[in-house]
């Protein structure tokens, strides 16, 4: 499968798939390659990368974990309203993990303001984080995106988002947690 990539000087500031140290005339650079919409396209087509781990539950252990409309959404496929979630407008420095699981999904330094009323990421952490499935509801075809892990509903995929990837992730805030990153008292 053909992916994209961006040739950066160490070290980069971002957390995006693939990382790989290389040597260019004895100078150290890593190559970061991206999840584009034909991947994305292929993985809902042709089955998804396997996770790292499983985790399942019966409906009675997830009702137990989650609040209602965390049940809601992740377990029977729901959506908030737009601008509601907690998670919209936090630029807070951390991971997203997953509400059910704990999976980290995405980076903070990877989520942009798409103006949707959803947090919006333009690559999940890892490539094998996310799990994409054809969904044709409502009379349209999108490309549902759930955790890998523990296949909650997290949202969708678009093909419209900032370059260079073009993706944007449009995700529930009740489907996720953030765990903020620590900061230094001796900074």
């Amino acid at each position: 499968m053909a992916k994209s990539f961006l040739t950066l000087p160490m070290p980069p500031k971002t957390y995006i798939l693939y990382n790989t140290d290389y040597y260019i005339n004895n100078k150290k650079e890593r190559k970061i390659y991206m999840l584009t919409w034909k991947d994305i396209i292929n993985y809902s087509v042709k089955g998804n990368p396997l996770p790292d781990k499983r985790v399942e539950k019966t409906e009675e252990e997830w009702r137990e974990l989650l609040t209602p409309e965390q049940f809601r959404i992740t377990r029977n496929k729901g959506t908030e309203a737009p601008h509601s979630g907690a998670l919209c407008s936090s630029h807070e420095a951390g991971k997203y993990s997953c509400i059910c699981c704990e999976t980290p999904l995405f980076d903070s330094t990877i989520k942009f303001n798409s103006g949707t009323g959803w947090p919006s990421f333009t690559q999940p952490i890892n490539e094998n984080a996310i799990k994409y499935h054809k969904d044709t509801s409502f009379g349209m075809v999108r490309v549902e995106v759930m955790c890998n892990t523990c296949d909650a509903h997290l949202g969708h995929v678009f093909p419209d988002g900032p370059e260079p990837s073009g993706l944007r992730y449009c995700i529930n805030s009740e489907s996720m947690k953030i765990v903020k990153e620590r900061v230094s008292d001796e900074q």
